[in-house]
């Protein structure tokens, strides 16, 4: 991993799948304050989610394509950045859609279950701050 251009690209990967994540949990939290069971408020979160996060993807995505297919000088350094990226950003992205809310549901089981079986509005938030840091 000597290679600082996929570095590069990894940094940037990191704060994308961050940021959508976060919005995921944001959406998931509230819809807890509204009521609703923590395995709906995160399926809800993420459908409500999908639209943004699938463009904010794709449209990333295409603007590295020019690099992943990438000629002349400088074609190595373009290319490693650009399949970097491209890659990480599709797993990424299915990665948020799936494993967030189902980790979210998982942290606020683990938290309602410290806590006493049914945990208050208070425990789930303190697990969804928990996922979101």
């Amino acid at each position: 991993m000597d290679d600082v251009y996929v570095q590069i690209g990894l940094v940037m990967l990191i704060g994308l799948w961050a940021k959508n994540s976060i919005l995921i949990v944001e959406f998931a939290e509230h819809r807890l304050e509204q009521g609703r069971s923590v395995a709906n408020a995160a399926i809800e979160a993420a459908e409500l989610r999908l639209r943004p996060i699938l463009m904010t993807s794709f449209a990333f995505v295409l603007g590295v394509l020019p690099l992943y297919f990438a000629t002349g000088a400088g074609k190595l350094g373009r290319h490693s950045v650009g399949t970097a990226i491209v890659g990480g950003m599709l797993f990424s992205t299915i990665l948020n859609l799936f494993f967030i809310p189902g980790a979210l549901r998982y942290c606020q089981r683990i938290v309602g279950f410290v806590h006493g079986k049914k945990g208050s509005r208070n425990q789930r938030r303190t697990a969804s701050r928990i996922i979101r840091s």
